[in-house]
C-alpha cells in the first residue's frame, strides 16, 4: 500500500506508476512491489505488498499448517452497517483465511 506524498491519500498502482486518485500526484512504482489481479477480484480487493510486510502480527492458529502466528488486517467487504471482516495470513506457509463476526 502506498500513500501520496502530496495529500496523504491512498495511491493506486497503474502501469508501473503509483497514481493518487485525489490530487493526481504520480511516482514510479518500485521493482519490489507486486500485486496480482484475478478475474474474481475487483480493484478494491487488491492488497499491495513487497518482500517485507508492514501488517501487524497476532496469535492465531493456521488451519493449514498449525502455526500459531499470523499477520492480520481488516476490510469492509459487506454493507456499511455490518462489521468489518478480519483477514489472516500465516507467517510460515502464507495461507490466507478470514474470520467474520457471526
Amino acid at each position: 500500500m502506498e500513500f501520496c506524498d502530496e495529500c496523504g491519500s491512498m495511491m493506486k498502482a497503474d502501469n508501473g506508476i503509483w497514481e493518487c486518485g485525489s490530487c493526481g500526484f504520480t511516482k514510479p512504482k518500485g521493482d519490489a512491489d507486486q500485486y496480482t489481479l484475478t478475474e474474481d477480484q475487483e480493484a478494491s480487493e487488491i492488497i499491495e505488498s513487497s518482500e517485507e510486510t508492514s501488517l501487524p502480527e497476532t496469535d492465531a492458529i493456521c488451519p493449514e499448517c498449525g502455526n500459531d502466528r499470523a499477520y492480520w488486517y481488516m476490510q469492509q467487504i459487506r454493507s456499511a452497517d455490518e462489521s468489518e471482516t478480519r483477514f489472516f495470513i500465516c507467517t510460515e506457509c502464507e495461507h490466507k483465511w478470514r474470520e467474520d463476526d457471526n
